[in-house]
């Protein structure tokens, strides 16, 4: 549990090393069974961590992380999930006591005003760029991930999502050729 909790606590900054693409952002949105709130579920598909609700014995037990998608460099998202996994057992974050469910019901059921109070994971690159620079301690303890590593992999992916926001995307076209 102590490692879901530190997945829970850092999953807006893992999104930047999970999710590194603009493309990544068109998958994670609302009220399509996306990975978009930050909590953990039994068998709830919009939860960021879902245990299978088939496994009924505690040996038996397994969680999945659904954000990550394959725009990610496996090498830097697989350690990034291991360190935040680990901040997790080694501060011994409670998902629980930490306000990260379980959310063992339907969300989309919630009125307007509770849905306020669930976190949701960065919706832009953009956002989850602005999530690693800000909570990265994680990530350099015993220095996995170089400081160096962080700028300048935030720079690069910056300059991606800069051209892409620059530059008309072809459903413009679509939509507003014809006019």
């Amino acid at each position: 549990m102590h490692f879901i909790g530190g997945l829970l606590t850092h999953i807006r900054a893992l999104c930047g090393f999970t999710n590194p693409s603009t493309n990544s952002y068109k998958r994670l949105v609302p009220g399509y069974e996306a990975p978009v709130t930050i909590g953990f579920a039994t068998s709830n598909r919009s939860s960021v961590i879902r245990i299978p609700a088939y496994a009924k014995a505690p040996e038996d037990k397994r969680f999945e992380l659904r954000s990550p998608d394959g725009t990610s460099n496996p090498y830097y998202a697989f350690a990034a999930i291991l360190m935040a996994g680990l901040d997790g057992i080694q501060k011994g974050i409670d998902p629980c006591k930490a306000g990260f469910g379980p959310y063992d019901f339907n969300l989309y059921n919630l009125s307007d005003e509770e849905k306020k109070t669930i976190k949701q994971v960065p919706r832009t690159l953009d956002e989850s760029l602005n999530a690693l620079e800000e909570d990265n301690d994680f990530l350099t303890a015993g220095g996995v991930f170089p400081k160096v590593l962080l700028e300048k992999w935030i720079r690069h992916k910056r300059e991606e999502a800069e051209r892409y926001n620059q530059l008309p995307q072809p459903v413009e076209f679509d939509m507003y050729y014809d006019l």
